[in-house]
């Protein structure tokens, strides 16, 4: 750490302070997260870890979430866990063609905390450092209008961004068909600069082939040109 990353995070630790919370808990490089994602300013760092932690006491009481909250969210079996990248970022697959717009709202958005927590949790074995990334394959092969839950896809993205900084390294795009582009230029309003830099659409062969390279053969299932079976989420135990 450089010294103004030092005095940046001096400055925001005094922040959080006036804001009537702590730091106490928290590693610099967890903090750190927030300052890179609020382009370094302390203040702004701040009040968006301040909101964090609100909202990470109201949602998630208990430090995650049970199994039991998200059931039929989990039996629709959408989303899959497969081990560790060539980088060492966990991947998440999501079969867009196995999800339907939610009627329980609530449970839905338990899911996908329980989901992002299952899979950075993943990544490390006993404690976590507090940098740990992540990385998305939205799989959207088969899918009809009425696999084309907007809300539900702006609402994962909105908590990444608010919830989740830094923790994205890359989503991947895989299969989009011509009538869902206009709907991926809507959802991309409600993402900010940073977030859309870490999309990267699959269309070619040159595209599929660094995909391939880049995630690795070992974790990519066959379908995605790897080696690896699918894991689904639930099937896969880690210790939070």
């Amino acid at each position: 750490m450089d010294r103004t990353q030092e005095i940046a995070l001096a400055k925001m630790r005094k922040s959080v302070e006036k804001l009537g919370s702590s730091t106490e808990s928290y590693g610099e490089k967890t903090l750190m997260r927030f300052l890179i994602a609020r382009s370094m300013n302390p203040e702004k760092a701040a009040k968006m870890f301040c909101q964090w932690k609100k909202w990470r006491a109201e949602m998630v009481p208990l430090g995650y979430i049970i199994d039991s909250e998200v059931a039929d969210e989990s039996a629709a079996e959408k989303v899959y866990l497969q081990g560790l990248s060539k980088n060492e970022y966990p991947v998440a697959i999501i079969k867009l063609n196995k999800h339907f717009a939610s009627k329980d709202q609530v449970q839905f958005k338990k899911f996908v905390v329980h989901a992002l927590d299952k899979t950075i949790a993943s990544s490390f074995n006993g404690r976590e450092i507090g940098n740990e990334k992540l990385i998305a394959i939205l799989d959207l092969q088969n899918i009809s209008y009425s696999n084309v839950d907007t809300l539900g896809l702006i609402t994962g993205f909105q908590f990444l961004q608010a919830y989740y900084p830094e923790r994205l390294a890359t989503c991947y795009i895989l299969h989009m068909p011509q009538f869902f582009v206009t709907v991926w230029r809507f959802i991309c309003r409600f993402l900010d600069k940073a977030t859309q830099r870490k999309m990267r659409i699959v269309m070619s062969e040159e595209q599929k082939q660094e995909f391939i390279r880049e995630v690795g053969e070992d974790v990519l299932p066959e379908e995605y040109g790897g080696r690896a079976k699918l894991v689904l989420l639930q099937d896969v135990a880690v210790n939070y």
